[in-house]
C-alpha cells in the first residue's frame, strides 16, 4: 500500500498496519519468449534489423496566419482636453509616416497655457533677462511654460513660432509620432476628447508575426530561435523565412496544438495580416534529444531577440538582456554529436503507454524472439529513437512481430496484448495492427 516505506526485515507498515512483503514477490513478470522451427518462421515471414545509432531528420508542418506584431504596435492620444474640428486620416488603412498631420483639436487649456507663455516672454523681455524674468523662487517662468507646452503635445516649431506671432492659438495640429499603417480609428470628427483618449492605432508592418499551430507530438522538434520556412497563397512558388521567437507554455485542450510565434522581416509589406500560411520546419535530434545545430557553435543568442546571435558574450542590441549559451536553449553545438538508437517504425507494438518489440536472441539453436518493452523517443518519419530498453546491434523484429505476439497470446504467456497472460489456456481477443 505504501512502498516509500522499506524494511530489512519482516515486519508491518507503520502506516497501514499490512504486513510487509519481501520484494521478489512483486518483481516483474517473466519477459514473453517464443521459439519456432526455422520452417515456421519462413512461413511467419519475420524479418529483423539491427538497432542501430542513425542521425534522424524530420520535417514539421504547421499552418497558421500572419498578424501584426505587437512590439511594433503604437497608439496615439490626445494630449489636452478639446474637441476634434478635423481628422486629416479618416479612415483605416492609411499608411502615415513620422511627422505627417493627423487632427486639429481646438482646447481652451492649450489657449491659456498659450497666453502664459507669450506673458512670461514678454516679462522675461521687459527685464532684458535680469532677476525681473525670474519668479520669486527663482523658476525661469518662460522656459517652465514651453515646457508646460511641451508636455501639452506641441512642437519646438510650433513654440517658437507663438512667441514669434506674441498672439495664442485656439487650435493645435497633431502630428504622427511614428510611422506606420493606420489599423484602427477610435475617434470621429466633431468628438470632444479628453487628456490620454485614444485617437489612432498604428502598426509598422516592416516586421509581422506569424502564429503556427504545432501539435503536441511535433514539440520535441521545435525549438527558440529555429528557422521556419512559410508560404502564403498570395504568392505562390515564393518561400519566406523567420525564426521562432516564442513558444506558448500552454495547451490548447480543444485543437491540442501549442501556438508558436514565428517573427519575420517584412520589409516590402507583402504579408498582410490575417493571410493563412504555411510553414516548415527540418530539425535533427541529437542522442540526448537535443536540437543538432553545429551553426550555432561559439555563438551566444538573445533570449527573447532570436535574430540577435553573437560570436562572444554580451548584451542584446534591442533589449538589453544578457545573451545566452544556445546549450541553454535546447541546442547541441559540437562538431560531432552522438547520434540516436532508432529502429523502423513498423518494429514496434505499441498500445496505451506501452512499446514492446521482439528481439531475436542470438547463437539459439532454433529461431527465439523476447518480448522487450522499451522507452520510445519521438518519431521521425519511418524511425523511431529509442531512450531505453534496447543495445546498438541487437535485431528487432520489424515484420512478423504482430503473428509473434499472438502465437505468445496463444500460449497464454505473458504478451503484448495481456502483460500478465492469460489464465486456463484462453487467450485474450486480439485487434490488428497497422504495421501488419
Amino acid at each position: 500500500m505504501h512502498p516509500q516505506i522499506r524494511r530489512t526485515g519482516p515486519g508491518d507498515c507503520p502506516l497501514c498496519g499490512m504486513d510487509l512483503i519481501p520484494v521478489e514477490s512483486s518483481s516483474a513478470a517473466p519477459a514473453p519468449m517464443l521459439s519456432v522451427a526455422a520452417e515456421a518462421a519462413a512461413l511467419m515471414n519475420v524479418e529483423t534489423v539491427p538497432v542501430r545509432e542513425k542521425p534522424v531528420e524530420t520535417e514539421v508542418e504547421m499552418v497558421g496566419k500572419v498578424a501584426y506584431d505587437e512590439t511594433r504596435l503604437g497608439h496615439i492620444t490626445a494630449w489636452v482636453d478639446g474637441r476634434i474640428d478635423r481628422m486629416f486620416v479618416d479612415y483605416a488603412g492609411v499608411n502615415v509616416k513620422k511627422g505627417d498631420h493627423l487632427v486639429y483639436i481646438y482646447s481652451e487649456e492649450l489657449y491659456s497655457a498659450q497666453a502664459e507663455l507669450i506673458d512670461a516672454v514678454g516679462y522675461s523681455r521687459a527685464g532684458n533677462g535680469s532677476e525681473r524674468s525670474l519668479s520669486p523662487g527663482g523658476i525661469d517662468m518662460a522656459e517652465a511654460t514651453r515646457n508646460k507646452l511641451r508636455m501639452l503635445g506641441l512642437t519646438a516649431e510650433q513654440i517658437e513660432r507663438i512667441e514669434e506671432q506674441e498672439r495664442p492659438t485656439t487650435h493645435l495640429t497633431v502630428f504622427a509620432p511614428f510611422g506606420g499603417v493606420v489599423i484602427e480609428k477610435h475617434r470621429r470628427q466633431g468628438e470632444r476628447v479628453s487628456r490620454g483618449d485614444l485617437l489612432y492605432t498604428v502598426a509598422d508592418l516592416g516586421q509581422v508575426w506569424v502564429n503556427l499551430d504545432a501539435y503536441e507530438s511535433d514539440l520535441p522538434w521545435i525549438r527558440y530561435g529555429q528557422n521556419v520556412s512559410f508560404t502564403v497563397e498570395a504568392f505562390p512558388g515564393e518561400t519566406f523565412i523567420g525564426r521562432i521567437g516564442f513558444i506558448n507554455p500552454m495547451l490548447d485542450e480543444t485543437t491540442r496544438t501549442v501556438k508558436v510565434r514565428v517573427i519575420v522581416p517584412n520589409p516590402d509589406g507583402k504579408l498582410k495580416p490575417g493571410m493563412f500560411t504555411r510553414g516548415k520546419v527540418r530539425a535533427r535530434l541529437g542522442a540526448g534529444g537535443e536540437l543538432i545545430a553545429p551553426e550555432l557553435r561559439g555563438k551566444w543568442i538573445s533570449p527573447m531577440h532570436p535574430w540577435i546571435v553573437k560570436d562572444a558574450p554580451g548584451n542584446c542590441d534591442v533589449c538589453g538582456m544578457k545573451l545566452v549559451e544556445p546549450k541553454t536553449l535546447g541546442y547541441e553545438t559540437a562538431d560531432v554529436a552522438y547520434e540516436p538508437l532508432v529502429i523502423p517504425a513498423s518494429a514496434p507494438l505499441i498500445t496505451g503507454k506501452r512499446a514492446v518489440v521482439y528481439v531475436e536472441v542470438p547463437d539459439a539453436d532454433q529461431p527465439t524472439f523476447e518480448g522487450r518493452e522499451v522507452v520510445l523517443g519521438p518519431r521521425a518519419g519511418d524511425y523511431y529513437i529509442v531512450l531505453e530498453g534496447l543495445d546498438e546491434g541487437e535485431l528487432v523484429v520489424v515484420r512478423g512481430n504482430f503473428k509473434i505476439d499472438s502465437e505468445i497470446q496463444i500460449q497464454a504467456k505473458p504478451s503484448m496484448m495481456s502483460p500478465e497472460g492469460a489464465e486456463n489456456g484462453h487467450p485474450p481477443h486480439a485487434g490488428t495492427h497497422p504495421h501488419e
